[in-house]
């Protein structure tokens, strides 16, 4: 049999060259100037941002994986793209020849894990942050055995199988919950639902935080179920619980779960409130105080947050630690002035039941909030409640939401911790 020629050899080294090089990812192009925040390390990339005369949106689907690219055919790295949403697309990686597969998803995922248990004994924390974890849309917590996942966009649902996949290889859980009823994802056009993915769910969870056993639902529970974004606060707040004689009085507001009161309580503080406006969060809180030993300390009280502060003030209640952590008031940029009114009213309620040198925790989950924002409310509230107000420290989200530096809407979450003095006369 004679040997293959040299034609042949080129051609079978083309077609082995082909094979082993994967398809191109189509191009999305940016307009000029458009690039600059993405080359600092943003993620998001706004429809007004795409040169559609290059590269028309209408061209893709939704959840299609793009080469994005400057005007001048730089690339910039991959994307997930969604014509039909105000955010067209989202970086999921620096390599622009990359697409969102099985194989980074577990890359990943054992990077967000590693920097977990370094951060954690115990496995109850949030496992995936989103952009912050290089996973656009993702939301996993980890309640021990069991996951609550969110898929937030087009992006991410088209590889829904591949997560499945991948935290079943990487944790072995017992059960993962799709808790996909997030208002977002009608934006992508997704619909909602709540859903067993994999296992057995049951419909409660138990996990340990600052010392504390906590009960709470999980597919009838608010988000994912747990808010550990809060969790260094709730650690801040119980650490000033019990540094006077006794211990303070702590009222807990918009306490859900009780995840700052029952702190505070096994911290040493006096006696505690938990006020909320669902029986179903305080009947939890009850649960979860008598789990952690701390029933005969920990008080529920099933109010609306306004009225149930004016309602203590009526009484001439004051506690030496307060907390407001209210839900967010402002959901839309358009609507943040009202949103501040809103704040300042429920802080400044909030500030008339803090006794002379008293503590009091001010948070805020509204992106559009910032920390400037979140100031001048308390110097407003501070005025109308005719007290001083002296901020000690400010108060983030917790190390398992980890925050772009370049990217400042992965800081969501903003806090202030206060002394609040009360000035006699001519003082």
């Amino acid at each position: 049999m004679s040997a293959p020629t040299n034609q042949t050899n080129q051609a079978n080294q083309t077609n082995q060259a082909a094979q082993a090089t994967p398809a191109s990812l189509p191009v999305l192009a940016l307009r000029k100037g458009e690039e600059r925040r993405l080359t600092a390390g943003h993620l998001w990339i706004f429809s007004n941002e795409v040169d559609v005369a290059k590269t028309p949106l209408t061209s893709f689907a939704p959840g299609d994986c793009v080469r994005v690219e400057s005007a001048q055919g730089r690339p910039l790295g991959s994307a997930y793209v969604n014509p039909g949403a105000l955010i067209a697309g989202r970086v999921y990686c620096q390599d622009a020849t990359r697409p969102l597969d099985a194989e980074l998803l577990r890359s990943r995922l054992k990077s967000a894990l590693a920097l977990r248990q370094s951060l954690f004994a115990l496995p109850y924390y949030r496992l995936v942050f989103g952009e912050g974890d290089l996973l656009p849309g993702l939301v996993v917590d980890r309640f021990g055995d069991i996951l609550a996942v969110q898929i937030g966009t087009a992006g991410m649902e088209r590889v829904r199988g591949e997560i499945i996949s991948a935290l079943t290889d990487l944790l072995r859980p017992t059960g993962i919950l799709f808790k996909n009823d997030l208002p977002g994802r009608e934006l992508e056009g997704l619909a909602r639902g709540v859903e067993v993915a994999a296992g057995t769910v049951p419909d409660e969870a138990e996990i340990e935080e600052n010392g504390c056993r906590f009960v709470f639902p999980l597919a009838g529970g608010q988000k994912t179920g747990w808010f550990y974004d809060m969790r260094a606060t709730r650690a801040l707040a119980a650490s000033l619980s019990s540094n006077v004689t006794g211990g303070r009085k702590v009222l807990d507001v918009f306490s859900y779960a009780g995840g700052l009161g029952l702190a505070c309580a096994r911290a040493g503080a006096a006696s505690v409130v938990c006020l909320d406006a669902s029986h179903t969060a305080l009947e939890y809180a009850a649960r979860s105080a008598a789990l952690s030993g701390l029933a005969d300390r920990v008080e529920t009280l099933c109010v609306d947050a306004m009225s149930g502060l004016k309602d203590l003030r009526a009484s001439g209640q004051r506690f030496g630690l307060v907390s407001v952590d209210p839900p967010a008031f402002v959901k839309r940029r358009k609507d943040l002035e009202k949103g501040l009114a809103a704040y300042r009213t429920v802080n400044r309620l909030a500030l008339d039941l803090v006794e002379d040198n008293g503590f009091f925790v001010s948070s805020s989950c509204s992106q559009h909030v910032g920390s400037g924002d979140l100031r001048k409310v308390l110097a407003g509230a501070g005025r109308d409640a005719g007290v001083r107000v002296q901020i000690l420290t400010s108060c983030h989200q917790a190390a398992d939401h980890p925050i772009l530096p370049a990217m400042p809407e992965t800081e969501y979450l903003k806090g202030l911790l206060c002394r609040v003095t009360r000035p006699g006369r001519g003082l």
